[in-house]
């Protein structure tokens, strides 16, 4: 919930002075139209981390249609693979110092992601076995001879921390969570965890637990809303770094001395600081600012403070940084608006950055892909929306009236960013207009933007995504009588509450598991979420006590007033939105004679893990688009 640039294509030409008196008429560049296939050949990678020689990097890539483990050399070459998964999706966690492979994958989608290790002899091993338990990777310890796994194997409510040794698995529990508190960070010499305990989606609260005591200290006590989020200790152990959002509109970076618990700030912005954490060896400190949705990274020698030069990507933006064990290398993804993820290493000897994946696929030309504009509009109260625009190649006032989609990201609380979407440029590839809104409620523009949306689903934000087709009216290139609505998640959700509650203004809607029915949506929240339900619940509505207003606000009670053609997507085992809110909600536009088309995965959840089914997702898309968007011949 509340909780990552090529220039545009110029065309010269050249006249001699003769020619220049006659101007002539230049036909406009032949863009490329490409299918579906095409764009989902376009490959997705997710994790990285170095041997312990740090020669090699796994990975994970969908190359085969669901994520796999690879490794590549840091100097480039050929992929190796390392597993050959035709139904799960395996994501990389920790190489350990005797070659075996650390990873994770859930069960068909349903996020009850466990923890395996790779033997020497090949097969896997499960280190968090159980049914119906959560375990997440926590990290290494910084000298290498442990790392940290969270499970909620004791209580399915709350997430233990453990301490893996290493090389022999044996583990050993650092943190019993019996407060519904978020272990975050362990120190260097496992004395300290660093807790976070959320309050609302605007308050929470640092606390340090000492491991040997058993003795938890609050460290960040104030009154009123403050978002308080512990990120790092130091190498030696004599400060916890956070971020805090103290007497400011953006989060900005402090630090508390351990041993007297006294504050100081370290780092400022004009944007959010979203994290701030220290290389594996100590070497570095790291920063990630959100500037307007695109992360600006700085880098800083950690015993002095000193900013450090980063590597320049070529196009695009950095994200997902790895430093080597020995912190002499450092891993990351670029990523832009019509380049999608690939992976770099940067040696900091030499100063040399390497490309060591090419994602898109050979058959598109990123030319014929379009470069997103960050734009502002007003909404109905004079409140400035930020979005993202991707407007067809040619389009332009005056011309060719063009069909548009509005889409809103999940959340609440999150943010569309300028990194490559392939179903936005798919569509706009298609001749769609594409306005990705940040309503009010969405994070990164500071925090009374991101509180305006509290207790005010179903109308102000919404209202923002209306407002939205003023906007694209003034553009001089669209047909405002052929605008829908698409989103997932949260997204979703408010696709079906512009049709339900403003029945009139979008010509259709795609929503791509989204919430028809608060109530039970908050009933049914995963179990390992207790830390956060009551967050939730200030942000949404309690079920418990915000009965009827939760109810006047799911589409679901009001579907009979949809009016306009709506495309459902769902995965079978979301345990986010589960199944029967899109069921229910379908059968009462079937009911009531509407107009609706139901697609369902049986091995997704809450997102698309295979490319078929991707694929199939983007082109229902398109075609019910194209079915009542389109003008009739």
């Amino acid at each position: 919930m509340k909780h990552l640039l090529l220039p545009c294509l110029t065309w010269l030409v050249l006249l001699t002075p003769a020619a220049a008196q006659v101007p002539k008429s230049v036909a406009p560049p032949v863009i490329k139209r490409y299918t579906v296939e095409q764009f989902l050949n376009t490959t997705k990678l997710n994790g990285r981390t170095f041997s312990p020689d740090e020669q090699q990097i796994l990975f994970s890539s969908n190359q085969t249609g669901v994520f796999n483990l690879y490794t590549v050399p840091v100097k480039g070459g050929p992929f190796t693979p390392v597993t050959s998964s035709t139904k799960e999706s395996i994501y990389p966690a920790a190489w350990l110092p005797d070659g075996r492979l650390v990873y994770s994958h859930d069960q068909g989608g349903n996020e009850n992601f466990h923890l395996y290790v790779r033997e020497a002899n090949g097969q896997e091993r499960d280190l968090t076995p159980g049914d119906k338990l959560r375990a997440e990777y926590g990290g290494w310890r910084r000298d290498g001879k442990a790392f940290y796994v969270l499970t909620n194997e004791r209580d399915p409510k709350f997430m233990d921390l453990y301490r893996y040794d290493v090389p022999s698995l044996q583990r050993t529990l650092l943190y019993q969570n019996t407060q519904g508190l978020d272990p975050v960070v362990v120190s260097s010499d496992d004395k300290y965890v660093a807790l976070q305990k959320s309050n609302t989606t605007l308050d929470s609260e640092v606390l340090l637990y000492r491991t040997d005591t058993k003795e938890t200290t609050p460290l960040s006590a104030h009154k009123g809303s403050m978002a308080n989020t512990p990120m790092d200790f130091d190498p030696k152990t004599r400060y916890l770094y956070a971020t805090t959002d103290d007497g400011s509109e953006f989060a900005y970076v402090v630090r508390y001395d351990l041993t007297t618990g006294k504050r100081e700030t370290v780092e400022k912005a004009n944007w959010d600081i979203v994290y701030t954490y220290f290389s594996r060896a100590g070497k570095y400190r790291v920063t990630g600012i959100n500037e307007d949705g695109r992360t600006s990274i700085r880098l800083y020698d950690a015993a002095n403070n000193k900013p450090l030069i980063m590597p320049t990507p070529p196009a695009g933006v950095i994200t997902g940084l790895t430093f080597s064990p020995s912190d002499r290398r450092l891993a990351y993804f670029v990523n832009g608006d019509r380049t999608p993820s690939d992976l770099y290493v940067y040696d900091f000897n030499t100063k040399n950055a390497t490309k060591l994946t090419s994602c898109l696929n050979p058959a598109i030309n990123s030319f014929d892909l379009v470069e997103t504009r960050t734009i502002r509009y007003q909404s109905f109260d004079g409140m400035g929306i930020p979005a993202l625009l991707y407007a067809p190649h040619g389009a332009k006032a005056g011309g060719e009236k063009l069909p548009a989609v509005v889409e809103v990201h999940g959340g609440p609380g999150g943010q569309s960013t300028p990194n490559y979407s392939g179903l936005c440029q798919y569509l706009a590839n298609n001749g769609y207009v594409v306005l990705r809104v940040n309503n009010r409620g969405s994070s990164g523009y500071g925090k009374t933007f991101y509180a305006a949306d509290d207790q005010k689903h179903g109308r102000e934000p919404l209202w923002d995504c209306l407002a939205a087709k003023k906007y694209l009216a003034s553009l001089g290139y669209v047909d405002t009588s052929r605008v829908a609505i698409m989103g997932g998640s949260y997204g979703g959700y408010m696709t079906l509450a512009a049709l339900a509650f403003a029945p009139k203004r979008f010509a259709a809607g795609v929503d791509i598991f989204g919430v028809s029915n608060w109530v039970r949506t908050l009933q049914s929240i995963p179990p390992y979420w207790e830390s956060f339900r009551q967050a939730l619940y200030q942000e949404i509505g309690n079920p418990d006590t915000d009965m009827e207003r939760l109810k006047a606000t799911s589409p679901l009670f009001h579907a009979d007033k949809i009016e306009r053609p709506l495309l459902v997507i769902q995965g079978e085992n979301d345990p986010r939105v589960i199944k029967p809110e899109s069921d229910d909600m379908v059968a009462a536009i079937k009911n009531k004679g509407g107009t609706v088309e139901y697609v369902v995965f049986p091995d997704e959840g809450h997102g698309f893990a295979k490319r078929a089914n991707e694929m199939k997702a983007y082109e229902t898309t398109l075609s019910f688009l194209n079915k009542h968007l389109q003008p009739t011949p």
